[in-house]
């Protein structure tokens, strides 16, 4: 798939994409990169549910009532939460990222939109392998105190499990160990893989390898879809 996207954004056409991929692909750094350059919202579900819950929202006590007692949120009410930040956000384009995760969800998602009067430009799948996955991943650090992040090879802190912004005490969050991260691979693979087929039969499908650096992984991605320099 080929299309111009930087004719769309010269002619005041918001672009609405979404980002699949497994754990660790790089959705969020890219969706990042995107609303830096473009000025993209990016809706992660994830986010948008605790910031829900934080305000107390009524859409967010209903969603709490949910993961306090450690079930999956209902696709109908993750909707819900979908159709009040595009109605916050008006004609500015978006990227989502963390939903749909499968085929129900994106029906939704299509009756949505189409209720709504919008439509997707492109569904930009970033393709990784298991490999680089757990190397990304596993080798993930947190601060404790402030939040910021840390590759043990990569970006490795000056002092070893200390920020070198506040001086906090970095950690590993239980979503980056390996054990949990093949479990959540397997989940995607199972629930979240046939997106690619449904989404390449209505030709909007963008095919990236993201195994490079990220910052090659997005020169690519502007290149495929025709974003320019």
């Amino acid at each position: 798939m080929k299309i111009t996207l930087l004719k769309l954004l010269k002619g005041g056409i918001a672009l609405n994409l979404i980002l699949l991929g497994s754990p660790g692909a790089g959705k969020g750094t890219i969706a990042s990169m995107l609303k830096r350059d473009y000025g993209l919202v990016h809706i992660s579900t994830g986010d948008m549910l605790r910031e829900a819950v934080s305000k107390g929202t009524e859409l967010g006590k209903r969603a709490k009532e949910y993961m306090d007692n450690g079930l999956l949120v209902p696709d109908g009410l993750i909707i819900e939460m979908i159709r009040e930040k595009l109605l916050e956000i008006k004609n500015d384009g978006f990227i989502l990222d963390g939903f749909p995760r499968t085929i129900p969800q994106a029906e939704a998602l299509d009756a949505l939109l189409e209720e709504m009067g919008k439509n997707l430009t492109a569904v930009v799948l970033l393709k990784v392998s298991k490999e680089t996955v757990l190397e990304r991943l596993t080798n993930r650090r947190v601060c404790s105190n402030c939040g910021s992040l840390y590759h043990l090879k990569h970006s490795p802190p000056k002092v070893n499990n200390v920020c070198d912004f506040c001086g906090g005490s970095l950690y590993q969050r239980d979503d980056d160990k390996e054990e949990t991260i093949l479990r959540r691979i397997a989940v995607y693979e199972e629930q979240t893989a046939p997106l690619i087929e449904y989404y390449k039969n209505k030709g909007l499908l963008v095919e990236i390898n993201a195994e490079p650096h990220l910052e090659q992984v997005y020169a690519e991605l502007k290149r495929c879809l025709g974003l320019g320099n």
